[in-house]
C-alpha cells in the first residue's frame, strides 16, 4: 500500500493531465453531443461534464438516449435533450443549433463520422469557413516527453499544397490556443532532402517558404524531415540537420491521409499511446471520437476543444487596437 502511494506520488502528470488541468480553469463550453445513443458516447460526455469541462446538450432520439441512460445507470436528469428522430436528423439539428448560437462545440456520438461531416460540410446549411476543414490527432506516447500533434489522418485524403497550408495552420492554432506556446512543426516525408522523385519533399520545401512569407503563421516550420529526424535529436544530429525543429518536433504534418492514419495507429497500438482527436476549420471545433476511445481520450479531446473555444471567446472580447 505504501509502495503504491509512493509510486503514484513520483509519477509525473501525463501530457493529458496537464491539458485537462488547463481546461478546468476556463469556463465550460456548451457542447452539442450528436446522437449519444450508446454507453461510451453518453458516458464520455457525462463524465467530462462532471469534470467541469463541458456542458453537454444531448441531440438525438430522446427515448433512445433515456433508454441507454437507464440501462447503464447514467443520470441525465440535469442535461438538456433536443429530440431528433435519427442520426442524420441529429447531425442536421446540431448544426442548426450552432447557427443559433446554442453551442460552442460539436461532439460526435454513436453515429458514423460521414453522417456528421455531411451536415457540417453542407454547402447550404453547414459550418464551412474560408479555411479547409482538417483533423488533428493529439497523441500521448508514454515514452516521449511531449504530446505529438499529427495531421491530417482522418479527413483530407490527398491534400494539395493549398490544403496543406490550411491543415498546418489549423494545427498551429490548436496548439497555441491550448496554451502550449509556439509549436515546432515538422513536414514529414521519407527523406530530409528535396528531390523531384518524391513530390512530398517539394511541397514541404514550398510550405516552409510560405511560412517565411507569412502565409502560415504562429509556428516554426522545417521540412522535409523523415520521422526519425523529426522526433529524435540524435537521429537529426547524425544526419547533420541543424534547425530549431529537427529532433524536437511537436506537430507532425504527414503527406497524405494513409501515411497519417498508419503513423497514428502505429503509435496507439504499438506504444499504447492515448489519442485525442479534433476537427478544425469549421465554425466550431468538432470532437471526433470513436467507440474504441477510452473515457480519458474523450476527456482530452474535449479539453483541447474547450481551450480552443475559450481562446476564441477571449479574442472576440478583446477589441482590436
Amino acid at each position: 500500500m505504501v509502495m503504491s502511494q509512493v509510486s503514484a506520488l513520483e509519477s509525473p502528470p501525463s501530457k493529458y493531465d496537464r491539458l485537462l488541468a488547463r481546461a478546468r480553469k476556463v469556463s465550460p463550453a456548451a457542447t452539442l453531443v450528436v446522437h449519444p445513443c450508446d454507453e461510451s458516447s453518453l458516458r464520455g460526455a457525462l463524465e467530462t461534464a462532471e469534470e467541469g469541462i463541458i456542458v453537454p446538450i444531448l441531440v438525438g432520439p430522446a427515448d433512445r438516449i433515456a433508454a441507454v441512460a437507464r440501462e447503464h445507470r447514467l443520470d441525465i436528469s440535469r442535461f438538456e435533450i433536443v429530440d431528433a428522430a435519427h442520426s442524420e436528423a441529429a447531425a442536421a439539428k446540431a448544426v442548426e443549433l450552432v447557427h443559433e448560437g446554442k453551442g460552442e462545440l460539436l461532439m460526435k456520438g454513436s453515429l458514423h463520422t460521414d453522417e456528421l461531416m455531411r451536415a457540417v460540410t453542407s454547402s447550404g446549411t453547414g459550418l464551412r469557413t474560408a479555411r479547409r476543414i482538417s483533423h488533428v490527432f493529439v497523441v500521448d506516447v508514454p515514452s516521449h516527453p511531449e504530446a505529438l500533434f499529427i495531421t491530417d489522418a482522418a479527413i483530407n485524403i490527398f491534400p494539395d499544397l493549398d490544403a496543406k497550408r490550411d491543415i498546418i495552420q489549423n494545427a498551429i492554432d490548436l496548439f497555441t490556443m491550448a496554451g502550449l506556446g509556439t509549436p515546432r512543426v515538422a513536414i514529414l516525408s521519407a527523406v530530409e532532402t528535396v528531390t523531384t522523385k518524391i513530390p512530398s519533399t517539394i511541397e514541404a520545401a514550398a510550405l516552409c517558404k510560405m511560412a517565411d512569407r507569412g502565409q502560415i503563421t504562429g509556428g516554426l516550420l522545417d521540412g522535409p524531415l523523415a520521422f526519425d529526424n523529426a522526433i529524435d535529436v540524435e537521429a537529426a544530429k547524425i544526419k547533420g540537420i541543424k534547425s530549431q525543429v529537427a529532433g524536437r518536433a511537436q506537430i507532425l504534418v504527414v503527406p497524405d491521409l494513409e501515411a497519417g492514419n498508419m503513423l497514428a495507429k502505429n503509435l496507439i497500438f504499438l506504444t499504447k499511446a492515448d489519442s485525442a482527436g479534433l476537427v478544425l476549420g469549421a465554425r466550431v471545433p468538432i470532437i471526433l471520437t470513436s467507440r474504441a476511445d477510452s473515457v480519458r481520450s474523450r476527456m482530452a479531446s474535449c479539453a483541447a476543444a474547450v481551450l480552443h473555444a475559450d481562446a476564441r471567446r477571449r479574442a472576440v472580447a478583446i477589441p482590436a487596437v
